[in-house]
């Protein structure tokens, strides 16, 4: 019989397995208890090949979750090796601008790096802080003063007050510092801060860029103070989140170490490198500043065709300021320097700029520099005594009686106005209306005093000294001859030197008062009244206890005549005809007047009386100090709010933006009843307590205010200028 060739392909299939299997001579001689036994023993192993295949897949997870893990524990070592030192800084914080010295708060962030409570962080969060308080990671408050800034890297350092912690505080959590040369883009970083001033907090990124710069197609610098940070500082940029107030807050590495301070975000967020950071907070703390070195040269990458021409080696020099070190040893502009006391340099990029300017500047005061240069193909060495840099701009103070802000001239603004000394004082910025804007020339911004009433005003010191002789003691303004420099020209003008405080209005003679509140009877109410063709005013308000309430006179009352006249108004610009009409007569006196009730009309007769002062005409107080007026309560003030005669107190008529009251949160219609804890029962009560305040020059000033239906205190912090 032939084979078919199923059955060939039956058997071909049992060679194969007879040679792979011990049963596959019994599955070929067909046997079917043996065929299902195989069957079995074939299931059974399908099943141990998936059940393996099932444990290899759910390996191949595992192994991919280690490394996660591993990530994990080392974000949560990172934040616990820096959380812990993490600060939030508030300050009070002063700005010069329109003549005025401006408080205003403010929030930042910092970090401890000392066992001794030293805190870094932001020159533009704490560099021209009066006040400043720190709260601990653990919500610990303390203050905090500033032990020196430097606005070129916008870094500061503070102290904490560890005086005021309880006995037995534990110590405080410290930082350490990493170095940001080693970090690597792409790599894991932590920013941590105070973002918009939130508690404690962290984001996480990555490295993004270590050569940050502000691009030379923006066309401008980050001046701070007249300073270029930008041209010192590289930024590390990055793509943690950060917001306001996560300024001067560390970046921190995966290692726990602070590798940046948060600074600026520009798309990117960018950091200070922790290694320069690190270098200015222990001079900060070392001297209070930064003690750095100034040739008078400025510099530049190379340009195309200088590289070209002599190699890729080098800087160039762009720019050299008349009377500077590097002009008195020959430096000139397109010299290209190859070395700097031997150790070769190379700018090409805006990139390298920062880092040798971080060179140049870290150089001492009056040792000698070799320049090795190159100059129209011709290599030379040139040694150049730098000097010490001296800041872009000095703290302005506000001179109240001049209303203008002033400061001492540095060596860079000299240099930049073509002076030849410092000798003056520099106006900043000058208030509108103040002695100095109302003077003819008046005084602006830029000019340099240098005589004031025949005086010569050499510095900052001369100036507050002759001001204070000139207004100390004085009731009224002193007009003072006033010699300015203005670019080339010397001006001479009239300065009105003193605080001009607020004038009583002259009091109007006794008028004669109807103690109600009235509105027009315009057209439109009269005849939605029922009262059409009618004039006159509407009683909205009877004054309680008044003798128009004793008179029986009612809220919703329209009068139409007085004394038999009609009083003539009808549209709302008539709203002064009712009033004029009562002034003809004589306080004392009484007069009939018609109304209309309830559809019905009749008279009543009620005495006048006289017209409370117009709260323009109160006596005002001001306080120059504090920046606030204040006067007595008027009767409008107690019918406005209700308040009985037995409410007693100042009211506050304007608070000056940017002054200690408005910092402490006081508002024009405040009603001042205590100060310290002394109870203010009217206007002169005020001025003695407020004058003790600044005489013995508190701390703290605690004024007990109604607002409202609501009463609080308020705490006047004020900062009180150091004593000539």
């Amino acid at each position: 019989m032939e084979d078919t060739g199923s059955s060939r392909d039956l058997i071909r299939h049992g060679n194969w397995v007879s040679r792979h299997w011990p049963f596959g001579n019994q599955l070929k001689n067909g046997s079917i208890f043996i065929q299902i036994k195989f069957l079995l023993l074939f299931g059974i192993l399908l099943c141990l090949l998936v059940v393996a295949a099932a444990k290899l897949a759910a390996a191949q997870p595992a192994q991919e979750r280690l490394p996660a893990k591993l990530a994990e524990a080392a974000l949560e070592r990172a934040i616990s090796s820096v959380y812990p030192a993490l600060v939030q800084v508030y300050v009070l914080a002063l700005d010069y601008a329109a003549g005025r010295e401006r408080k205003f708060q403010a929030s930042g962030s910092g970090v401890i790096i000392s066992a001794e409570g030293h805190v870094l962080t932001n020159h533009h969060v704490a560099g021209k802080a009066a006040a400043i308080r720190c709260v601990l990671s653990n919500r610990e408050e303390l203050d905090a003063k500033l032990v020196g800034t430097d606005a070129l890297t916008d870094l500061s350092v503070l102290k904490l007050d560890l005086s005021s912690r309880p006995a037995g505080s534990p110590p405080l959590a410290v930082a350490r510092f990493g170095s940001s040369r080693a970090l690597k883009v792409g790599e894991t970083v932590l920013a941590m801060g105070c973002p918009l001033a939130i508690s404690q907090s962290v984001t996480r990124g990555i490295v993004s860029n270590k050569d940050m710069i502000i691009p030379r197609l923006w066309n401008r610098s980050f001046l701070l103070d007249g300073e270029n940070v930008g041209s010192l500082v590289k930024w590390i940029a990055h793509d943690a989140q950060i917001f306001p107030g996560n300024s001067g807050g560390p970046l921190v590495n995966l290692q726990g170490g602070i590798v940046g301070i948060n600074e600026i975000a520009i798309g990117l967020a960018g950091a200070i490198p922790s290694d320069l950071a690190s270098e200015v907070a222990k001079d900060l703390i070392v001297r209070g500043r930064v003690l750095r070195a100034w040739t008078g040269a400025d510099f530049q990458p190379l340009l195309k065709t200088t590289a070209a021409g002599g190699g890729p080696q080098g800087v160039l020099v762009a720019g050299v300021l008349p009377g500077s070190p590097a002009e008195s040893v020959g430096i000139r502009p397109g010299d290209v320097v190859l070395a700097v006391d031997g150790t070769p340099v190379q700018v090409r990029f805006l990139e390298e700029l920062p880092v040798f300017m971080q060179m140049m500047l870290s150089k001492v005061a009056g040792m000698p520099i070799d320049l090795r240069l190159r100059r129209a193909g011709r290599e030379l060495t040139l040694a150049v005594q730098p000097e010490a840099l001296d800041n872009a701009k000095r703290k302005e103070l506000e001179a109240k009686e001049w209303g203008l802000t002033v400061r001492r001239l540095t060596w860079t603004e000299a240099r930049e106005m073509l002076r030849a000394d410092r000798q003056g004082v520099l106006v900043g910025s000058v208030r509108a209306g103040g002695p100095a804007n109302l003077a003819v020339p008046a005084l602006a911004a830029s000019d340099v005093i240098v005589e004031v009433g025949g005086k010569p005003v050499p510095d900052l010191t001369a100036f507050l000294k002759i001001t204070t002789e000139l207004a100390q003691g004085k009731s009224q303004p002193v007009p003072t001859v006033v010699a300015f420099e203005r670019g080339a020209e010397r001006q001479l003008t009239v300065v009105e030197v003193g605080i001009r405080l607020a004038q009583d209005t002259p009091a109007e003679a006794k008028k004669a008062w109807l103690p109600v509140g009235t509105q027009v009877l315009s057209r439109k109410l009269a005849a939605a009244l029922g009262l059409k063709g009618k004039k006159g005013v509407r009683i909205t308000q009877v004054y309680p206890g008044s003798s128009a309430e004793q008179a029986g006179l009612k809220a919703g009352d329209v009068l139409t005549h007085v004394d038999g006249q009609l009083i003539e108004a009808s549209e709302p610009q008539d709203a002064e005809v009712f009033g004029s009409m009562l002034r003809a007569y004589r306080p004392g006196s009484k007069a009939e007047f018609t109304l209309i009730r309830n559809g019905q009309t009749f008279t009543i007769t009620s005495a006048l009386v006289e017209a409370p002062k117009p709260e323009q005409e109160l006596e005002v107080y001001e306080d120059v100090a504090f920046e606030f007026r204040a006067r007595d309560i008027s009767l409008l003030d107690r019918v406005r709010n209700r308040w009985s005669e037995q409410e007693s107190g100042a009211v506050v008529s304007q608070v000056e933006t940017g002054g200690w009251a408005a910092v402490a949160g006081l508002q024009a219609g405040d009603l001042i009843q205590s100060v310290g804890g002394q109870r203010v029962a009217e206007l002169k009560d005020l001025q003695p307590l407020l004058k003790t305040a600044r005489d013995e020059r508190l701390r703290h000033v605690i004024l007990f205010v109604k607002r409202g239906i609501h009463t609080f205190f308020l705490e006047l912090e004020p900062k009180w200028p150091e004593k000539q």
